[in-house]
């Protein structure tokens, strides 16, 4: 009876965790400004199998979006059956981090062999900025952060049985398929899942590093499967890869979103290199280095408790070095650990990082913290895991004032809260009191949880941080409500000199073109996909729709390219509202002017 009556419990404070991260991740959804580029690629591809299996931008197929499917097909599903709206398109996300918050829970119970320790990493997560955020937009990682914790939890399953491989394998399937929604980003994960289970399953060596090779293969073979399927496709017989030069998904994947990542630019700053009056916004504003995710608006976003995370994983391995090799407290620190260290150092060294990515650390920063509250539990007789306890406590509180207190936005009553919920663990803590770790806890996510308020209270997205300072606020607004209705307003204007032509228009960069295709889901042709300079459509392909007068109306850049040269010497200009932006009007007889 008494288990029975743990085990509700314990489900019970699961499901409140849930319950607060789906209230978070939904509050206002109907008037959450998302990213017109995503908004449009799923319209496009709930409109059609064909455009749905390649991920295609636009209705017409003519192009795929610059990412795997894999994420949007979830998207695009919803929208097919609810029709296309904010609501259902970040409705899965929302349902994709409740689902996260309780794998999560699962998972660190199942390492840690500690309840309480699952309930803590589940509210760690359902609060975290960074989470909360993502699952407001309509970016691919929260898809990506449930099926990495679901690989965690395949792998505690595999720690506590003799016959692993099948656990193994069922990470690997995880992983595989958490490729095609985040491509290289989740294979990041793989040194953490490997390492905890190379150490301390409770098999053989042997047996140990065949169900690792096992579950790499299964890793790999998803991972790949729709490469291999859709490179077998002829050309001629599907969309053209955006983010290749090659017409290749390997480039796309492992040179574009891949390799490509390390250098000066993404493809937003490319896309503004063209001359379009843009400040890509959401991009972390600190470069390269190691303090990068601790300050500003990375810090802002997940740093709260990621210090005391790091410091939880040191003390935490040092404690158990004695421990047999399949201690459960060690395999938790590893895996989660190992997690942080490697997200974090690529994020650390990246280039340009847009600011939602961060949120692939919060699982691991709560797996970190609900373990360490497990093994404060067993150490709480021990005056000096109390006093460790303690100094966790004032060192979090004061990093966190200290991000809230030097940001545009200096609030001072989260910071005296949880500076007086603080004190109170503190003096609980030393005293040996009943409670005390729960309320070092509580003054723990104080601060968080304000951050995540500030959030909600701003209407924020994936691509907003807590006390962001005013210029990114303007910068997102720009981005994800002023363009599109600034295109909105010219539709009136662009149907009248469409003139019945099939199409709607032609756009310079497909970036550009979601916010006349999202609203209408017309074909709206993208010219040099997302960033405006690839290769398709060729000049030939333009020349022969303007001839056949697929579309009349051509909104572009002031540029070199020739085939926007082309349109410039061939087709009457109109006037602009936008001095940024070349809109000419084109006939078929412009087609056959030497």
């Amino acid at each position: 009876m008494g288990d029975e009556r743990s085990t509700r419990a314990w489900w019970i404070a699961v499901v409140g965790a849930a319950a607060l991260a789906a209230v978070c991740g939904a509050w206002g959804i109907a008037r959450d400004p998302l990213e017109p580029y995503y908004e449009a690629s799923v319209r496009s591809m709930a409109g059609s199998g064909h455009a749905f299996w390649f991920g295609a931008f636009d209705p017409a197929a003519t192009l795929t979006m610059d990412k795997l499917p894999g994420a949007y097909w979830v998207q695009a599903a919803v929208v097919a059956v609810a029709g296309p709206s904010p609501v259902a398109m970040v409705l899965p996300q929302v349902v994709e981090m409740v689902l996260a918050v309780v794998v999560l829970a699962v998972a660190v119970r199942a390492l840690t062999g500690a309840p309480a320790a699952g309930v803590v990493a589940a509210f760690v997560l359902a609060v975290s900025p960074a989470a909360v955020a993502v699952a407001r937009g309509n970016v691919a990682d929260p898809l990506m952060i449930l099926l990495l914790v679901t690989a965690a939890w395949a792998v505690a399953r595999a720690l506590r049985t003799e016959r692993p491989m099948p656990w193994l394998a069922l990470a690997g399937l995880a992983v595989g398929l958490a490729f095609q929604a985040k491509m290289l980003a989740a294979w990041l994960v793989l040194p953490a899942l490997a390492l905890a289970f190379l150490v301390a399953a409770p098999v053989s060596p042997g047996r140990r590093l065949t169900a690792t090779a096992v579950g790499g293969v299964v890793t790999a073979a998803v991972s790949l499967a729709w490469l291999a399927v859709v490179s077998l496709v002829p050309g001629g017989a599907r969309p053209w890869v955006d983010g290749s030069s090659d017409d290749s998904e390997l480039t796309q994947v492992f040179v574009y979103n891949g390799l490509g990542r390390l250098g000066a630019q993404n493809p937003l700053q490319e896309l503004a290199g063209q001359g379009l009056a843009l400040t890509a916004p959401g991009t972390g504003g600190e470069g390269p280095s190691v303090l990068r995710l601790f300050v500003g608006d990375l810090g802002r976003a997940t740093g709260w408790l990621a210090p005391t995370a790091l410091v939880a994983l040191v003390v935490g391995l040092w404690a158990v070095r004695r421990a047999p090799r399949t201690d459960p407290l060690r395999a938790a620190y590893l895996l989660f650990g190992l997690w942080l260290l490697v997200y974090g150092v690529a994020f650390s060294a990246g280039a340009v990082i847009n600011v939602y990515y961060v949120a692939t650390l919060a699982p691991a920063i709560a797996g970190l913290l609900g373990t360490a509250f497990a093994h404060l539990v067993e150490a709480r007789e021990r005056p000096g895991a109390r006093l460790a306890a303690a100094a966790a406590v004032v060192g979090t509180i004061a990093y966190g004032a200290a991000l809230v207190l030097r940001s545009e936005h200096p609030l001072v009553t989260p910071v005296v809260a949880a500076a007086v919920v603080g004190l109170v663990a503190v003096g609980l803590l030393v005293t040996a009191r009943r409670g005390a770790l729960v309320t070092a806890s509580v003054a723990l996510l104080v601060l968080p949880v304000a951050a995540t308020g500030w959030l909600l209270a701003l209407g924020g997205g994936a691509f907003d941080t807590p006390y962001e300072p005013a210029r990114e606020v303007r910068a997102v607004r720009v981005l994800l409500v002023a363009a599109p209705r600034l295109a909105a307003g010219t539709l009136p204007g662009i149907e009248r000199s469409r003139a019945g032509a099939p199409d709607l228009m032609a756009v310079q960069s497909a970036a550009v073109a979601s916010v006349f295709a999202y609203p209408t889901g017309e074909e709206v042709l993208p010219i040099g996909g997302f960033t405006g300079t690839g290769p398709t459509p060729t000049l030939d392909q333009l020349r022969d729709d303007v001839a056949a007068g697929r579309f009349h109306v051509v909104l572009s850049f002031p540029s070199t390219d020739p085939r926007l040269v082309w349109i410039a010497q061939h087709c009457r200009a109109q006037r602009s509202v936008d001095p940024t932006f070349q809109v000419h009007v084109c006939l078929p007889a412009d087609a056959t002017r030497p």
